[in-house]
């Protein structure tokens, strides 16, 4: 399949997809499968060097796709992905964690898988500095280390909430780990008559529907197994950020038991020894449990680098023709980390991921990008323990704006929510991340 074909109709597969992952004991037959299914390389000018040295920074869904499509489309491109971890836990789901429906076990993935069928050089080791124009990658243990390309997909940073400083009581789990199993552990220890908060940051941040599916879920599973428990809602926007039909008919009516729901209530100061919350909207107390979700940016290697020039300050913009930075035109930023006009969410880093991989291979290759790129943006959201929504809309690129902006008539939702979508839920899940890990 030609890249161009893939790119345009990549999501519709992966929608569609029942592929299972496939870990380290079946890397022979999967990557038989690769070689029959790869398309032609683009060749790197003769002018150039016999291989091409892409870094990739950041092993989550955009850094793991980008170095897995440089290499399944560029036989001429050496891939080094380097991440601090050695293996990677999906945010993807893990609001299921807190409701002890999933493992954080079952989100966690390896990058075996990226060595094994492709040869990516998969490094754990630390960034300390990034030269955009000597184009040096400086490591904590392993050295300096030079690329022709370098892809930066170090994920989100937090601000620092006033009052938090270090203590874990006001957890954010939102970046699915440690965090994710501490506020299960909490919300687990809570009263059965207590109070528990979440708060939503102002936007742009990371999945949009995300802090709304998971109060929904927290909701269904306080009536379970705390029925005198309330949710109280912090939300710093306006209004529901999305799906506003089906996430307002589940906040009013579906949870309206449970769920205490204010907007316009972006938070200004904490109290973890009384467990208070200072908001635009007032001053909140008695809370058992709290999730602090605060207001998100780039990974702070975007900031450090320079390249923080977009959303005063917060991201980094980029030529969402090849996710160049506007300020270094061989540092490609993706994920959640750039500015676009795209949902900061995993399946559109798995989409950008492949849009900037064709672009580089074509880059080296001395080939103008595709001009005309499209991608897809997907997503469940949990309304119930059983039961889902679904989100979805096609971009497309607008010469004029130089943006990508919503095809006509592409944006749909599901009307309501049901058992159907939740199980279709699983399904998208485990096929994104056989496309970005296996």
């Amino acid at each position: 399949m030609q890249r161009r074909n893939f790119l345009t109709q990549g999501s519709s597969l992966l929608m569609a997809a029942t592929t299972p992952l496939v870990w380290a004991d079946d890397k022979k037959s999967k990557s038989s499968e690769i070689r029959k299914t790869r398309p032609s390389p683009v060749p790197v000018a003769a002018s150039g060097p016999a291989k091409s040295r892409v870094i990739v920074i950041g092993g989550g869904m955009a850094g793991a796709t980008v170095a897995k499509y440089l290499r399944l489309w560029g036989d001429a491109v050496e891939v080094t992905l380097i991440e601090r971890s050695a293996t990677y836990t999906s945010n993807i789901m893990s609001s299921l964690v807190l409701t002890g429906q999933r493992s954080i076990g079952s989100l966690t993935y390896r990058y075996d898988a990226l060595f094994n069928a492709y040869g990516i050089q998969v490094l754990t080791d630390e960034v300390t500095e990034i030269d955009p124009v000597k184009m040096t990658v400086r490591l904590a243990r392993t050295g300096t280390l030079y690329a022709d390309r370098i892809v930066l997909a170090p994920g989100i940073d937090f601000d620092e909430v006033p009052g938090l400083g270090n203590s874990d009581r006001m957890p954010h789990a939102w970046k699915a780990g440690p965090q994710t199993t501490l506020l299960a552990k909490q919300l687990a220890a809570m009263p059965d008559n207590g109070l528990a908060v979440l708060t939503i940051p102002k936007t742009p941040y990371r999945c949009p529907p995300g802090p709304y599916e998971r109060a929904c879920l927290l909701a269904d599973w306080l009536k379970v197994r705390k029925p005198r428990a309330k949710l109280l809602v912090l939300d710093a926007n306006l209004d529901f950020v999305t799906e506003k039909d089906n996430f307002s008919r589940a906040f009013l009516d579906l949870h309206g038991s449970v769920i205490e729901y204010h907007t316009n209530a972006e938070v200004t100061q904490v109290d973890p020894a009384t467990m208070s919350i200072t908001t635009t909207a007032g001053t909140f107390k008695g809370a058992h449990v709290v999730n602090m979700i605060p207001r998100q940016r780039a990974g702070s290697l975007v900031a450090k680098t320079g390249l923080a020039n977009a959303t005063e300050g917060r991201f980094a913009a980029v030529d969402p023709l090849t996710y160049a930075s506007t300020l270094a035109s061989r540092i490609h930023i993706i994920g959640d980390a750039s500015a676009t006009t795209q949902p900061k969410a995993g399946h559109i880093a798995n989409q950008e991921a492949k849009v900037c991989a064709d672009a580089i291979i074509r880059g080296l290759a001395g080939l103008a990008p595709d001009p005309a790129p499209v991608t897809n943006s997907a997503c469940y959201s949990t309304i119930t323990m059983s039961q889902a929504s679904w989100l979805t809309a096609v971009f497309q690129y607008d010469p004029v704006s130089r943006t990508m902006k919503p095809a006509a008539a592409s944006s749909a939702a599901s009307v309501g929510w049901n058992q159907d979508n939740f199980d279709q839920m699983n399904t998208w899940f485990k096929a994104l991340m056989a496309d970005s890990f296996a």
